[in-house]
């Protein structure tokens, strides 16, 4: 099946939990009993496969069955993850074909009693997978706290891969750039498994010229793999780590596995060509999490001292977290000079991490990052014209700003973003108005007409018919750049119609809207 977006932010619920809630009354009466589901779906379509994302629940009463074999094979094709099958008002009992065609094709098939609603079973997936979520936060909130902890003790880097290995539950060590051990916690692995983690830190940090030696206690490749090959993880056809000029930049984390055992490896930012490498038991919901958190605090440990200018910058985080005022820590960062904000997402879709968070500030000279589900913000200090296009990633950037107006620029980086995935750009800059006639008007003259006419409007109607404005009354790229369907923008730009009480065909409606917007 062709790509499908990423699921949602929680973790997946297990068939058995699902099947554990007596109240519902639901039956496996075919297929495996294992399975993760992401979410649920109903539909009564014969071929609901265009429709379906992966890891569906799939509820149906079964109107357009004709053929199970079919359909059954169908929504293997299509990934989902089981099929719910609600008995009355069609069928009195779950067809045998489809019993016959679930076993065959390897889909879990739940039998759905007709006092069950199907609202019922999508409302309880929701609950498991909220309930799930919620441990998955505490797990990760009280990790969080203990490698903070451990962060400040008088050994920190020591100490924080302690609890590292404490939280993971298996073995981590922090490699230098030749592979050797720098630091390591919890139980010493299999030979074989440390020198696939030696293998797996070499794609992630290939700083040495030469391949380095394996980690102490390693004695030869893994099992089955020839001498020097690669980890499974590395691209097909890719060169190797320190294979000279023209190489292809390196991944900052990457997996493997190795008899049972789940392998990690991250590459520490500060430039010293250390990697992190985790071998755990299991691989849970969170572990990416709480390994991303020490990733960071060992990148700060293990950095070269900071300048003055990042010195203030730090100060000025402190105080900020100690509860001191906006405007009294901007002295700290240079009140008069600008600033620009910069919002980005991977150019494939994929949700960005910590660590591609890290890595994008630093190409664009800055380490003051942040991420928020598939956004990283840069706050970068300078004028906008230093960004350039970054391999990978779409960019929005605002116009340069002081201190004191950095929520504006933020929102004109939200903006270009948008602007910049609407029109398939790499880059997109905020531009602000350059006068001509609108100079003409006095600002609060303007500002005040511009509160009258847009009075009716809410701000997400308001934020869409400047979109849309903007992209000259494109449906198809406003849908794109505020991420909404398109016949949500119909809806809007309709609704906005009507409040206003104006055509929004007219071209001088346009431009009068659209300098209030500019104004307002």
């Amino acid at each position: 099946m062709p790509d499908s977006p990423a699921g949602p932010p929680s973790p997946p619920v297990p068939l058995a939990e699902l099947l554990a809630r007596e109240e519902l009354g639901l039956h496996r009466i075919a297929g495996p009993g294992q399975a993760d589901l992401l979410w649920v779906h109903t539909s009564e379509m014969a071929d609901p496969y265009p429709y379906l994302l992966g890891g569906e629940l799939l509820l149906t009463a079964g109107v357009q069955l004709t053929d199970p074999d079919t359909y059954v094979a169908r929504l293997v094709q299509a990934g989902a993850a089981a099929l719910g099958f609600g008995v009355a008002p069609v069928y009195d009992t779950v067809p045998a074909a489809l019993v016959e065609a679930c076993d065959r094709h390897g889909l879990p098939l739940l039998e759905v009693p007709p006092e069950t609603r199907f609202t019922a079973v999508a409302r309880a997936v929701w609950r498991l997978m909220a309930e799930a979520r919620h441990r998955e936060l505490r797990r990760v909130t009280r990790a969080q706290q203990a490698l903070a902890t451990a962060a400040a003790r008088p050994d920190p880097v020591p100490a924080v891969l302690r609890q590292l290995a404490v939280q993971l539950e298996g073995r981590v060590a922090l490699l230098t750039a030749d592979g050797g051990v720098l630091h390591a916690a919890g139980g010493r692995p299999a030979p074989d498994v440390q020198t696939a983690l030696a293998r797996l830190a070499r794609v992630v940090a290939p700083s040495a010229s030469s391949a380095p030696s394996a980690p102490s206690g390693a004695t030869g490749p893994a099992p089955g793999a020839a001498p020097g090959a690669a980890p499974a993880v590395m691209p097909p056809g890719a060169a190797p780590p320190g294979a000279g000029p023209g190489r292809k930049p390196s991944p900052s984390s990457a997996t493997d596995t190795r008899a049972g055992t789940h392998l990690f490896a991250y590459a520490l930012g500060g430039g010293q060509g250390l990697a992190l490498v985790l071998a755990t038991p299991r691989r849970d919901s969170g572990d990416h999490t709480v390994a991303g958190i020490a990733v960071v605090l060992l990148s700060l440990l293990t950095a070269p001292h900071q300048g003055a200018d990042a010195a203030g910058r730090s100060a000025a985080l402190v105080r900020l977290l100690l509860g001191a005022a906006p405007q009294d820590v901007a002295p700290l960062l240079g009140d008069g000079d600008p600033w620009t904000v910069v919002h980005a997402r991977r150019a494939d879709g994929a949700p960005a991490g910590p660590l591609n968070a890290g890595a994008l500030g630093a190409a664009l000279g800055s380490a003051l990052s942040d991420v928020d589900r598939e956004t990283v913000r840069v706050l970068l200090p300078g004028p906008h014209e230093t960004v350039t296009p970054q391999p990978g990633w779409t960019l929005g950037v605002s116009g340069p700003a002081p201190v004191s107006a950095l929520p504006d620029a933020d929102t004109q980086a939200s903006r270009a973003l948008g602007h910049a995935e609407a029109t398939r750009a790499p880059l997109s800059t905020h531009r602000p108005g350059t006068g001509g006639l609108a100079a003409l008007i006095p600002p609060d003259r303007a500002e005040a007409h511009a509160r009258t006419l847009l009075a009716p409007l809410t701000e997400p109607l308001a934020e869409t018919l400047r979109c849309w404005l903007g992209l000259h009354g494109s449906w198809d790229r406003t849908a794109v750049a505020l991420k909404v369907h398109r016949n949500t923008v119909r809806q809007r730009i309709a609704r906005c119609a009507t409040l206003l009480d104006s055509d929004l065909d007219d071209m001088d409606v346009r431009t009068e809207l659209w300098f209030a917007l500019r104004r307002g």
